[in-house]
């Protein structure tokens, strides 16, 4: 067991829309100020996405992103961890032009194709903010997240061989780990492997403790002693996922795009009050905050003086 927990803060994601939490990150401003706030609480990393700041929608676009990169730079020294995934609506294209630009320390990378269904969440809420929300939720039952090979390969000769990312590799199934050995075997990644194990998205494999167990065992088949593990849970599994992780000795990842609340029908108020929720328990369980350096010696990066913002 490593001593050291890296913490990870999603801080908006792709996921939830601007009606189901009015403490949902939108803005520029919004992003950057529970970026900053929940690295103070503890975040070595912070996983970030990008919004439409009118509408709220997913966005991927340089201008967005570069209206707070610079500003979480500035205000803390936290891993700054870009998405490759954006959004399931976007093109691969799309998805990569604010990391293109930005050229981040690192990078998340979602190791397949999967559906990915939201639709049970429209039918949690009866108003809505902007017209988007609903049909967006609604139409994800046709929904597919497009990562094929060809597009892993980019993603890797692109954003790492080219810019200098290494990855957070996300993985929502058994057979994703088996994609990442396959890209490990052809030299396109190297280790130390960050594995981030996603459970409870419609689609992927269940939040359900066995699997926990089971991508641990199969992680460790694969990949021996050359990966470090995080863990995820979309929902109300998040903070129990959290603390079986920490105990096993791995790593986590909490905040507002995996889950908008803090307690049973309790709201978080930000993604900072789940970073210290989950900092109390890996602490109470003998394990230390790792903090941005120490996230950067572990994951080997590049370091943020080598970033484009």
């Amino acid at each position: 067991m490593s001593e050291k927990i890296i913490i990870t803060c999603a801080i908006t994601g792709s996921i939830h829309t601007p009606s189901m939490s009015p403490h949902l990150p939108v803005t520029a401003e919004e992003i950057a100020r529970q970026s900053i706030d929940a690295a103070e609480a503890g975040a070595a990393i912070l996983h970030l996405h990008a919004r439409n700041p009118d509408t709220g929608q997913p966005s991927a676009s340089a201008r967005d992103y570069m209206a707070f990169l610079p500003r979480i730079k500035t205000g803390c020294d936290a891993v700054l961890n870009l998405t490759t995934g954006g959004s399931a609506v976007m093109s691969l294209e799309q998805r990569l032009e604010g990391p293109l630009q930005a050229e981040p320390e690192m990078c998340s990378l979602n190791m397949g194709t999967m559906n990915f269904a939201l639709y049970p969440l429209a039918s949690r809420f009866d108003t809505w903010q902007h017209a988007w929300e609903k049909p967006f939720l609604l139409d994800s039952d046709d929904l597919v997240f497009k990562n094929t090979p060809r597009d892993i390969g980019q993603v890797l000769v692109r954003m790492g061989e080219e810019r200098g990312a290494r990855f957070e590799f996300e993985c929502y199934d058994v057979s994703h780990l088996y994609m990442l050995r396959h890209f490990a075997d052809r030299g396109l990644v190297k280790p130390p492997f960050f594995i981030q194990f996603v459970f409870g998205v419609l689609g992927g494999i269940g939040a359900d403790p066995e699997n926990l167990q089971h991508m641990k065992r199969m992680a460790d088949k694969l990949f021996g002693e050359d990966f470090l593990f995080s863990v995820l849970a979309a929902g109300r599994q998040q903070i129990p996922f959290a603390a079986m992780a920490a105990g096993m000795g791995g790593h986590v990842r909490v905040g507002l795009e995996d889950n908008l609340y803090i307690a049973k029908g309790r709201l978080a108020q930000s993604n900072a009050e789940q970073v210290a929720r989950i900092r109390d328990i890996a602490e109470a369980l003998g394990r230390s905050l790792a903090s941005p350096d120490d996230a950067r010696k572990m994951l080997a990066l590049k370091g943020a003086d080598r970033t484009a913002f």
